[in-house]
């Protein structure tokens, strides 16, 4: 697992994106938190996150 992205990061991702706040969000900073952690561990390991994802085509 990656560090926790600094609040920085955290509090430009929070700014909700038009379609974020056509859905809304009950938690901005605690969503852009996770989304940030995740992007953070598929950039650190690629190939790892590409065989663990269903999604990702080979």
């Amino acid at each position: 697992m990656t560090e926790r992205p600094d609040a920085e990061r955290v509090d430009h991702r929070a700014q909700l994106l038009p379609e974020e706040e056509a859905s809304g969000s009950d938690d901005p900073q605690a969503q852009a938190e996770i989304i940030l952690e995740d992007s953070d561990t598929r950039t650190a390991d690629p190939e790892g996150t590409k065989r663990d994802s269903g999604q990702t085509p080979d």
